[in-house]
C-alpha cells in the first residue's frame, strides 16, 4: 500500500497545478487498475467507504422503511424517509423517482422492502449506482447515517477505474491524504493493489491531473 507522505505530495502538486476560480473546487482521486476482469462478480465493487476526513458537504440520505425503523430513522434525523405506503405512490412516476436521485447521495431501505424498491426504484437508481443498501428491521440506523454523512460510493462498471470526490481544494492536504488512504484500504479489500493498480491521479475539478504512477 501507499504511504501517506507520497499521497500528500500528489494532493500538494495537484493543488498547485489548479488556477484560482470563483468556487471552491472539488478533489477528486481516480484509480486506475490493470489485469482484472471487470465483467468477473469479484472485481465489481459498488460500495460505501466512511472518510475520516470532512469532504466540504454532508452527504443527504434517504431511508425506505415501515414499523420501527421508520420512527427511528425519522427521530436519527434522515433527510427523507419513504415509507413502504409511500413507495408504492412512486410507481410509475419517472420524473419524481429520478428528482430522488439527483437530490439524494445515498439510499438505505429496510431489507424485506427491497424486492419492491427494486422494482419501483431499480430503473432509476441502478444504473447511477444508488440502489439502496439493505439493512435488517433491527439495524441502528442513528449509527448508519452517520457513517453515510461523510462518505463515498466506491464503484467499478465497465472499466477498471475508481472515481470519487475525496475533499476540496481548501482543505488541508494530510486532510484530503487520508481520506485517499481510507478509498485505498477500502479497493484493497477487494481488489489486491500490490497486484493490480495501474496509477493515482489526483485533480481539483477544472484542474489538470497530477498521476503517480505505481511500479
Amino acid at each position: 500500500m501507499l504511504d501517506l507522505n507520497s499521497i500528500i505530495s500528489l494532493v500538494d502538486e495537484a493543488k498547485r497545478n489548479s488556477k484560482k476560480r470563483n468556487f471552491i473546487q472539488s478533489v477528486e482521486l481516480i484509480v486506475n487498475l490493470k489485469g482484472i476482469d471487470v465483467k468477473a462478480p469479484e472485481n465489481r465493487i459498488n460500495e460505501v467507504v466512511p472518510l475520516p476526513n470532512p469532504i466540504g458537504r454532508e452527504m443527504k440520505v434517504c431511508v425506505i422503511a415501515d414499523g420501527d425503523l421508520l420512527t427511528k430513522a425519522k427521530q436519527s434525523e434522515a433527510d427523507l424517509v419513504i415509507s413502504k405506503q409511500e413507495l408504492e405512490e412512486y410507481a410509475g412516476d419517472k420524473k419524481a423517482i429520478k428528482k430522488l436521485a439527483e437530490t439524494y447521495d445515498f439510499f438505505i431501505a429496510r431489507a424485506d422492502l427491497m424486492a419492491l424498491v427494486g422494482k419501483i426504484f431499480g430503473p432509476i437508481l441502478g444504473p447511477r449506482g444508488k440502489m439502496p443498501d439493505p439493512v435488517p428491521p433491527t439495524a441502528n440506523i442513528e449509527n448508519i447515517i452517520k457513517n453515510y454523512r461523510n462518505a463515498v460510493r466506491i464503484r467499478i462498471r465497465d472499466q477498471p477505474v475508481i472515481k470519487c470526490k475525496v475533499g476540496v481544494e481548501t482543505m488541508d492536504s494530510k486532510a484530503i491524504a487520508e481520506n485517499i488512504m481510507a478509498v485505498l484500504t477500502a479497493i484493497d479489500r477487494r481488489i489486491k493493489l500490490d497486484q493490480f493498480l495501474s496509477s493515482i491521479v489526483v485533480k481539483t475539478t477544472m484542474g489538470k491531473p497530477v498521476k503517480l504512477k505505481v511500479a
